[in-house]
């Protein structure tokens, strides 16, 4: 009989933890997935930007949509770009989960329709510019033939881009270098009132944001490593953008001051810039599982009723 009531017992747990783990990511909003700089929401249906996450999170109760928004372009008319498309999917409201550029991104179109975002969450996002950024911009003096050159080809990649995704998104590789700068950044900052972004220090801000009579929960996290995993043939390039940062920490590509926004969950994650984003093809570090952060974060969306 002891073991009969044991087993039961057995089933009846295991029974709850399903259930509980079944609605683990269900928010009340849908998610957004925002992609960053030289992104894609997916190449051919078969390689998405964000590896893995949207099946991660609908797997335990989440609706996923993964924007297309400008391969490269400046976050202003990505920003206007993503507006319009969650104004067509015609949900009341929406959570954005940002990477990279993607946060600027979505700070923008906060500010064009505050109405429809419940939350923001800033993915290593570039949200006090880029120190990467700053010393391409150096090596391509404005008007240069360089310049000139280098915009050709990443207008041209994002075409290519546009049409492996079915998109038909405006390129200008220019535009979205200058709006990734320290200076294109703290002016992107200045038009919309620093909302969510610490202006004088290396910190966030506080969780409710308020747009236009709108709260908006703003949240973010970052890593702060380069090499995470030897089979990873972009941790070698990052290596080589690292080097513009000094002895600062940072991802990668961003400074770990310049991605806090809002409430900080944290920022010391052994990730990198393309890891956070679960590639290349889940190659990450041991110490950190980058799906779990997105599940979590989806977790604590619907504990605050988003």
């Amino acid at each position: 009989m002891r073991s009969i009531a044991t087993i039961a017992l057995g089933l009846v747990m295991l029974s709850a933890s399903f259930v509980t783990h079944a609605g683990y990511t269900q928010t009340r909003y849908p998610i957004v997935l925002v992609h960053g700089v030289t992104g894609f929401n997916t190449i051919g249906g078969l390689v998405n930007y964000f590896h893995t996450i949207p099946w991660n999170l609908e797997r335990s109760g989440a609706r996923v949509y993964s924007a297309s928004v400008s391969f490269v372009n400046s976050s202003e008319q990505r920003g206007q770009q993503l507006a319009n498309y969650i104004n067509g999917l015609g949900h009341v409201k929406v959570n954005l989960m940002a990477h990279s550029q993607g946060a600027p991104t979505s700070r923008v179109t906060a500010s064009l329709i505050p109405h429809k975002i419940a939350s923001i969450t800033s993915i290593d996002g570039v949200n006090k510019g880029s120190k990467v950024a700053d010393v391409v911009r150096g090596i391509l003096p404005p008007g240069s033939y360089v310049e000139g050159g280098a915009q050709t080809i990443a207008n041209a990649l994002g075409g290519l881009v546009n049409a492996l995704s079915g998109a038909d998104n405006p390129q200008d590789g220019v535009a979205a270098l200058e709006t990734l700068t320290t200076r294109g950044t703290t002016d992107l900052n200045d038009a919309l009132g620093w909302k969510g972004v610490n202006r004088s220090s290396c910190s966030g801000t506080d969780e409710n944001v308020w747009i236009n009579g709108n709260r908006i929960k703003f949240f973010s996290w970052t890593g702060r490593a380069v090499w995470t995993n030897l089979l990873d043939i972009s941790d070698p390039f990052l290596g080589i953008t690292a080097l513009a940062f000094g002895s600062e920490p940072n991802d990668g590509l961003v400074g770990v001051c310049a991605t806090k926004m809002g409430n900080v969950i944290g920022t010391h994650y052994d990730m990198n810039h393309v890891d956070a984003i679960n590639h290349l093809f889940g190659a990450r570090s041991l110490w950190t599982n980058p799906v779990s952060l997105y599940r979590s974060q989806a977790n604590r969306l619907k504990n605050r009723g988003l």
